[in-house]
């Protein structure tokens, strides 16, 4: 059984700003709607932790899952992945995904929060 860990989603940056996060996930075959479920119930317990800007489960047509999280900076982040809903869905990854996380993160550098325009 794989060994998941959140060491490598730790981002760290020299200036404030929003950190976003893409993690992408492959469901093991027979695996999928569990897995779902497991993504499901993060999205309302995220969304509401201090720090969370956006939190959205995406599913591809291929039946991979990914997350599209925007945090406030890289301390709300990281206050996520320690909490223990986050820690027992990592510990619950290794029955349903192939591989582990692949996962993308760094700080937003646009200049308009999404969905803002310039005057």
């Amino acid at each position: 059984m794989s060994d998941f860990t959140l060491t490598h989603m730790t981002t760290t940056t020299t200036a404030p700003a929003p950190v976003s996060l893409y993690g992408f996930l492959t469901p093991k075959p027979g695996h999928a709607d569990e897995l779902r479920k497991l993504l499901m119930d993060l999205v309302e317990p995220s969304r509401g932790r201090e720090g969370n800007l956006q939190y959205h489960l995406h599913e591809q047509d291929d039946g991979r899952f990914f997350l599209y999280e925007i945090w406030r900076s890289p301390e709300d982040l990281d206050r996520h992945h320690a909490t223990s809903e986050l820690r027992a869905f990592m510990a619950a990854l290794p029955q349903h995904v192939e591989g582990g996380p692949e996962v993308y993160s760094g700080a937003m550098r646009s200049p308009y929060p999404a969905g803002v325009t310039a005057s």
